[in-house]
């Protein structure tokens, strides 16, 4: 069982000012912190990047198990950057493990659970949503026979139709972890994490 890893890290940034995956925890980047966790439980990584391109590129860790992928449709969506994603997962991966860069409060031992969960069970299913206190999130494994119906699905909807489509084909991997939903759009959102303003507030 292989599964290889996408990181969703595209987006405009738009309500916090200043590039979330640049924003940092304790002495590193969103960037960092989210990579360095899925590589504990990925072989490969594929990082895509969107708004900032000139920014983060620099920025995405150097490691050769990293793959880079600028969407330079990223207004489209979140899910066009995770078909750029789909499409450079190599074709020896069963699944792919989708996270976001502007989580990185995830605990290291959430995708370890969940990596651990999908790949001890003997009917895996074809999607499989981290959870905390009823609230699903991310990080998201899709098994590879669903990678069609994402690339086929409309980007204006975004991944939540193929999730949706068929509840029975859904499982959820329940976790004592709040960063699995915890979305930081905002500086305030930032404060009451406890975690360190966007550059620009600090001015």
């Amino acid at each position: 069982m292989r599964l290889e890893g996408i990181l969703l890290a595209a987006g405009e940034s738009r309500r916090m000012g200043y590039p979330k995956p640049l924003l940092r925890i304790d002495d590193r980047t969103f960037l960092e912190q989210t990579s360095l966790a899925m590589l504990e439980v990925v072989p490969r990584l594929i990082v895509v990047i969107g708004a900032w391109a000139d920014r983060i590129r620099p920025r995405v860790p150097a490691d050769p198990r990293i793959s880079t992928v600028e969407n330079r449709g990223w207004s489209r969506g979140q899910l066009s950057s995770l078909k750029l994603g789909i499409r450079a997962v190599s074709g020896m991966a069963d699944a792919a493990l989708v996270h976001l860069a502007d989580h990185p409060l995830v605990r290291d031992e959430t995708f370890r659970g969940i990596v651990r969960y999908y790949c001890g069970e003997a009917n895996r299913p074809p999607i499989l949503i981290a959870r905390s206190a009823g609230r699903r999130g991310h990080p998201v494994i899709f098994a590879k026979t669903l990678f069609d119906e994402l690339l086929m699905a409309s980007d204006s909807v975004g991944a939540k139709q193929v999730v949706n489509r068929d509840p029975g084909r859904v499982a959820y991997f329940d976790v004592d972890d709040p960063g699995v939903a915890l979305d930081l759009d905002t500086p305030e959102d930032l404060t009451r994490a406890g975690l360190p303003p966007p550059p620009s507030a600090q001015d």
